[in-house]
Order: structure tokens, then sequence, then C-alpha cells
């Protein structure tokens, strides 16, 4: 029973990182209709920079800040210098590009900071706090847990209250009727652009000092898992985003724990494919209205 309640708890840890990060595909699939394959590369380069603040200052949370405000800059930067100008009359064209992406950012890092891993500290101690004999969460991971919990809200508290928000929702769903109300479209998507890398580069923040360390490719087999999370929530919810983030984690926890990691990437394929064979437009997607 100790084991099970670990290893929720960590799963749970684990999960809410995915689903920040899935929570940022999903930003750009309702904002501009694209799977950004580049948001895990992107994510790592953030985190480069905040390796660099963090050594030039000695302070974390510098590096930390400059690595959300590297998320935000880069993200508008991919929009405005490279996906504005892809043809988007074939859904394969901005996939092919967003792959070209990973491989030229992955070799610039390769090429800036060599390919070995690089420690990356966690600001909090990463044992376990015990209660009742039973070891639950770390301090780390109630940080993971504060820092998604106000992306969550803070994403749905500026997505339903605020008028920019608004402008970016009718941008997505009605642009050319956005457009004849004044709406610029163009900076609504370049702002949801910024925004989605925003939150790739905090999710990267979280997860790397979990991992092996700071690598150019540390971040690609938790892209694969984010993917799945929204997949599995379906990639026109945010709320879908958050629980298959946590499904995900939990499912990924209970294999390593009790099957062995070497399974884990074998699980997360087997949930893909049973969501998309079930539900293909995932669990918590919207129900189209049925016309005679």
């Amino acid at each position: 029973m100790d084991r099970f309640v670990f290893l929720t708890l960590d799963g749970l840890s684990r999960g809410a990182v995915y689903a920040a990060f899935a929570l940022a595909l999903v930003l750009i699939w309702r904002a501009a209709r694209i799977v950004n394959f580049a948001q895990g590369a992107m994510a790592v380069a953030c985190a480069y920079v905040a390796y660099g603040v963090a050594a030039a200052t000695g302070s974390y949370w510098l590096g930390f800040v400059a690595a959300l405000a590297a998320g935000l800059l880069l993200g508008a930067l991919v929009d405005v210098a490279v996906m504005r100008f892809v043809d988007h009359a074939s859904p394969l064209n901005p996939v092919i590009v967003a792959l070209g992406l990973v491989l030229l950012i992955q070799a610039v890092l390769g090429m800036v900071y060599g390919n070995e891993f690089r420690p990356a500290e966690a600001p909090f101690s990463r044992t376990a706090l015990t209660v009742g004999g039973v070891a639950v969460l770390s301090p780390y991971d109630l940080f993971v847990f504060a820092a998604v919990a106000v992306v969550v809200v803070g994403l749905a508290w500026t997505f339903t209250r605020t008028a920019v928000g608004l402008r970016m929702r009718a941008a997505a769903f009605a642009p050319e009727v956005s457009r004849l109300l004044g709406v610029n479209v163009g900076g609504m998507l370049t702002l949801g652009w910024a925004l989605a890398s925003g939150v790739g580069a905090l999710a990267g923040m979280l997860v790397v000092p979990t991992e092996l360390g700071l690598h150019p490719h540390a971040m690609d087999l938790v892209f694969v898992s984010a993917f799945t999370a929204a997949v599995v929530g379906g990639l026109d919810s945010p709320p879908g985003a958050v629980v298959g983030g946590l499904a995900v984690g939990l499912v990924l926890s209970y294999v390593s724990g009790y099957a062995g990691s070497d399974l884990t990437p074998l699980a997360v394929l087997v949930l893909l494919l049973a969501v998309l064979l079930v539900r293909p437009g995932g669990l918590f997607a919207p129900v189209a209205a049925r016309r005679v």
C-alpha cells in the first residue's frame, strides 16, 4: 500500500509537468491548427538560456525568469519569422517545417554547448517527505504542483475574463469575422505562440532537474508523453490536456514501479492507440452536432 501511495503521488507530480507541456500544444492547436513538434526543442533552448544566466549570475531564479522570457520571445519569433510564411494548404507543410526546426535547434545547441549532459540543479530538495512512515511528495514536487496550478488558473482567467483572451479565442475560431470586427488576428496568433512557448519553457525548467541533466535531446521522450497527454484529453480541450497529463503520469509511474522502466515507452503507445481507437478526438473533445 505504501508503494502504491508513493507511485501515485510521484505519477501526479510528473503528470503535472506533462499537463503543462500538453497545454502548450493545445494552445498552438487551437490558435493555428498546428501540432508544434518543435515544442520540446524550443523548451530545451530556453533551459540552456536559464543555464547560462544562472552560471553567470549565480542565481537560479534569474535563470528561471530568463527561460520564461526566452520562451515568450522564441515563440513569437517562430511565428513571425517561420510559420507565417508556411503554406497551410496541406496539413503536412507545418509539420515538416516544425520537424526541421527541431533538427535546426538541436544542431545549434549541440554546436554551442556540446552533446554532453550538464547538471541541472533543482531549487528545492527532491527528498520525499514522510507522513506516518510513508514517503509522499518532496518540496520540489510541491513547487511543481504550485507552478502548474498558477499557469492553469492564469490561462483560464486570461481566456475567459479578459478582453485579450476573448480576442485570441475569436481570432482562433473565426478569423475572417474577427478581422471585420477590427481584431488583429495576426497579432493574436503571435501572442498565442508566445504564450504556448512560455508554458513549454516552464515545463522544460520543471522536468530537466528530474532527468539525467540538460542535453539538446533532453525533452524528446518528454514530448512524446506530453503529445500523448494532449491527444488523450483532446487537442481542442485545455482541461483535457491537464487531465490527460495527469493520467499519462500515473500510467508511467505505475508501469515503471510494478513492471519496470523498460516498458514505459510501450505503455505510452498502448494508451495512445487505445484512445485513438475508442475516441479519436480525445476524451474531452466537444461533441459535434448532428446535421440532417
